[in-house]
């Protein structure tokens, strides 16, 4: 079972599990199918692969929902990317992620206990923003102490110690893994690369936060994708595993580098301008942690994963898939998606 499979990092997942890993079994996607998931972006993995692959529309936090996904297709596993994940919205609305990451994470370690030992495995993906802040020098290591500084992240935290508490009261079989910030085809525009390629496309103010120099450690998705699959296969019951990209890039260089690529491998705009011209600083959000910083090392070393893109070969696949895939943009941007959810699903 993959939950939250038609997010961003799932419905990624899932395509490289049936098409690229070598996969042999069935996946079920149970997704609620807020405003960030997209059915459509799996739409020609469940033609391709028939019974390999099950949707489920439903909340994660519903017991007896969730109950039936795990005997009717027998689960054995689970993946669990289900989560609200927009530092914003969680200013603004913590509700949502105490109910998602909180509660739905109890209500499947729940339903994961009950029915061991059938259940052989409970990966969790969480986020390295449960470590707070760093300095200028350091790097975040699977002991580093949590320190979260925004509704999402600490309901994440939240999220990770209950697992881990599942694991250590009652023996459920789980791993942990914490990434740094991801990116690449698929990803909902609001987040920040593919809102600057889009902006950047069209001539609009390119938003960064304060004075851009917050840092970041970038994760291409393919890469977080076959980490997780290593750890699903080999992970040790009960460890954690930090996941990057070894590339720490202030947001602005960041932005500077999106603008350089759309400006390569897109129309000019009117005038010639530089897309670099578009950026525009805006006040800084509440809580915003200045660098995020992670050591992959324990997952190299016992894992054997390191990742395949740097960020410059990483970003350019991601422009040219935005550049490319107009159809699914245009889809989400026009909200005709939810149209479609809507028409298949219900309101």
């Amino acid at each position: 079972m993959v939950t939250g499979g038609c997010g961003f990092i799932g419905s990624n997942f899932i395509r490289h599990l049936l098409d690229e890993a070598g996969f042999a079994g069935r996946i079920v996607n149970v997704d609620k199918l807020t405003y960030a998931a997209n059915p459509l972006s799996l739409a020609d993995v469940a033609e391709k692969h028939g019974a390999r692959y099950a949707f489920v529309r439903a909340d994660i936090a519903d017991r007896a929902a969730m109950a039936r996904v795990f005997d009717e297709f027998a689960v054995d596993a689970v993946c669990h990317f289900a989560a609200e994940s927009h530092v914003d919205r969680s200013i603004v609305r913590p509700d949502d992620f105490i109910h998602t990451n909180i509660l739905g994470t109890y209500t499947l370690l729940q339903l994961a206990r009950e029915r061991m030992p059938r259940i052989q495995r409970f990966h969790h993906v969480s986020t390295d923003e449960v470590f707070g802040s760093l300095g200028a020098q350091g790097y975040f290591t699977e002991t580093t102490a949590y320190s979260p500084n925004s509704p999402y992240s600490a309901s994440k935290a939240s999220s990770d110690h209950l697992v881990r508490a599942f694991h250590a009261t009652y023996g459920l079989p789980v791993t942990v893994s914490n990434c740094s910030n991801n990116y690449g085809p698929l990803q909902f525009p609001e987040k920040l690369i593919p809102l600057i390629i889009l902006n950047a496309l069209e001539g609009k103010p390119l938003p960064v936060y304060g004075d851009g120099r917050q840092i970041r450690d970038w994760l291409y998705v393919s890469d977080h994708c076959t980490a997780v699959w290593r750890i699903l296969q080999a992970g040790q019951d009960g460890a954690t595993y930090n996941v990057g990209g070894r590339n720490e890039l202030e947001n602005l260089a960041v932005v500077n580098g999106i603008c350089d690529l759309v400006d390569e491998l897109a129309a000019p705009l009117p005038g010639r301008q530089a897309r670099r011209e578009l950026i525009t600083f805006v006040k800084d959000r509440p809580g915003h942690d200045r660098r995020y910083a992670i050591d992959c090392t324990k997952i190299e070393r016992e894992l054997g994963w390191q990742p395949a893109e740097t960020f410059a070969t990483g970003l350019r696949r991601t422009v040219q898939w935005y550049l490319t895939n107009t159809t699914w943009v245009g889809q989400v941007r026009s909200g005709e998606y939810q149209r479609w959810i809507a028409a298949h699903y219900g309101a």
